[in-house]
């Protein structure tokens, strides 16, 4: 082991690597549909002992009522971080209707018209109403099925002990703020480059209902049993039938640079786009979309990794980040993986954390416009046939073969693992090690696991994702909820309507008038590049 560490110091670098910089901080984001004993997509609301999905830190909603969104507190322990999640999805199904349970994929459950995806709801005050007119934009720019879909957010931070001693490493002279924000840039860009290889890997969406498809034009096949896959597919939810938008195939974002980063989307949040201002923004009086503009708000450009901060009260995503710099990656690219009843389990997390690690240490050249678009093109080919690891790739615009690129990532990540493993014993380069085999054999992937069950058992999509679902809501009930734990969850459901009623009774404006000055905001990089200059 000690071998392996010296390489890892040798390969990235460093001098030195201390123990208490692999004390990784981790949250996990997960997105799961509320569906009837039926198999359908709940119409019930937010269940009413869940709290405000407005103000609860632990269960909210996604786009709709029906998509719960479960976040767990920044952990720096794996087992920690997920009991946590296990615990929020536990509580959940108790105080759900009955019958009711989480669906375990995530392409949605069939859905016949489009109000059989109810728009969440937040209440009465004007951030509220503005979260849900939000989505009710999403719903008349994509679709509301599409937004059903289900994903899993791994939020990833290095601990702060690592900061100082890494910037004296790497001998930056400016602010430790700067420092921190230009090195999560510089591993978003190297985790954007290979970022495909997190959906071969981990893909489970090569596979939708047929009624998912119904209107749209596809390229989709039929299996036997009615239902609609591409045989070489991996991750269709990141593709043209999911979170690809014709809007956004022109929009570059860079990510040398933070001001150039939020400014690329602060010009695109302020940019009108002829088919959305044909959708209108008020019809027959009544709002549609928050603005006509290209993105209504920065959350709606897809990207397979995030910089984030935590905003302070009253601050703009986009302006906190220009304010306090860059806090922790979200990264956003991962499936639900429907054999596990979490979604995720501790050996993904070790690789997970590996994978980031690497990124961050490793060389990191600067992204351009035609990298950008290339890894664009690399994504859809992956989606559409990964499981074809002959298939090539484009890196730095020469043919890159799928299965040599990966084994060659896959091997250099070990250095990573080295550092993780020599201080925690073991775990991480065996993460790596179970990822390489799926290279060497594709039929190990979660999304060729799907497809050959569904083939095996005669299943369609949903009667595989129904009997996988069922399975996961009888694991998690097994055992009753710890009384602490319980009390928690209610207490913290408890105080989330109150918090939410004093955001209510807060407010000074009318909705109209609080929409109107959201709107006029005027950015604050486009405001310090002014009295720079």
């Amino acid at each position: 082991m000690a071998d392996g560490f010296d390489a890892a110091l040798k390969r990235y670098g460093l001098p030195l690597f201390q123990p208490e910089w692999t004390a990784i901080c981790r949250g996990i984001e997960k997105e799961c549909l509320r569906v009837t004993p039926e198999g359908r997509i709940s119409r019930r609301q937010h269940p009413a002992a869940l709290g405000s999905a407005l103000k609860n830190p632990y269960i909210t909603t996604d786009f709709s009522e029906a998509l719960l969104e479960f976040i767990t507190p920044k952990d720096q322990s794996i087992d920690g971080c997920l009991g946590m999640l296990e615990d929020i999805h536990r509580f959940t199904l108790a105080n759900m209707e009955e019958g009711e349970i989480f669906w375990a994929s995530s392409m949605p459950c069939p859905a016949g018209a489009e109000d059989e995806v109810p728009i969440a709801s937040y209440g009465s005050s004007n951030i509220g109403q503005l979260k849900r007119l939000y989505r009710t934009g999403l719903s008349y720019r994509y679709d509301s099925l599409m937004q059903a879909i289900a994903g899993l957010h791994y939020n990833f931070s290095m601990p702060d002990e690592f900061w100082q001693p890494y910037q004296r490493i790497v001998g930056f002279d400016g602010s430790l703020q700067d420092f921190r924000t230009e090195s999560y840039l510089h591993l978003i860009r190297n985790f954007h480059r290979h970022s495909w290889l997190l959906l071969y890997l981990f893909g489970a969406s090569p596979a939708a209902a047929s009624s998912f498809v119904e209107g749209r034009e596809h390229d989709l096949q039929r299996m036997e049993s009615g239902t609609m896959y591409l045989p070489k597919a991996t991750c269709l939810r990141m593709g043209r039938l999911g979170y690809q938008s014709d809007a956004q195939k022109s929009l570059f974002v860079c990510y040398n640079d933070l001001k150039l980063y939020v400014e690329c989307l602060q010009d695109a949040i302020r940019k009108p786009y002829p088919p959305y201002e044909e959708i209108g923004q008020k019809v027959d009086g009544s709002y549609r979309q928050i603005n006509v503009n290209l993105l209504q708000l920065e959350n709606e450009f897809y990207s397979t990794i995030r910089p984030k901060r935590v905003a302070r009260v009253g601050e703009r995503p986009l302006d906190a980040l220009v304010l306090h710099g860059i806090e922790y990656v979200e990264l956003r690219a991962l499936d639900l993986n429907p054999f596990l009843p979490l979604g995720i389990d501790a050996e993904q997390v070790r690789f997970l954390d590996t994978f980031l690690l690497h990124c961050l240490l490793s060389e990191s050249p600067q992204c351009n416009r035609a990298e950008f678009f290339e890894v664009a093109n690399n994504i859809l080919r992956v989606v559409e046939e990964g499981r074809d690891t002959s298939i090539e790739l484009k890196s730095g615009g020469k043919p890159a073969r799928l299965d040599a690129w990966a084994g060659k990532f896959l091997d250099d990540m070990k250095h990573s693992a080295a550092l993780m493993d020599y201080f925690h014993g073991g775990g991480y380069l065996d993460s790596v090690e179970r990822q390489a085999a799926k290279i060497q054999d594709p039929s190990l992937t979660p999304s060729a696991r799907m497809l050959a069950e569904m083939e095996r058992d005669d299943l369609s999509f949903c009667e595989f994702s129904m009997a996988a679902s069922k399975r996961h809501a009888k694991t998690l009930t097994a055992e009753p909820l710890g009384k602490d734990v319980r009390e928690l969850m209610e207490e913290t459901a408890a105080e989330s309507l109150v918090r939410q009623r004093e955001v209510e009774a807060a407010d000074k404006q009318t909705f109209d008038e609080f929409l109107r000055d959201w709107n006029a905001w005027q950015p604050l990089s486009h405001a310090i590049h002014e009295s720079e200059a």
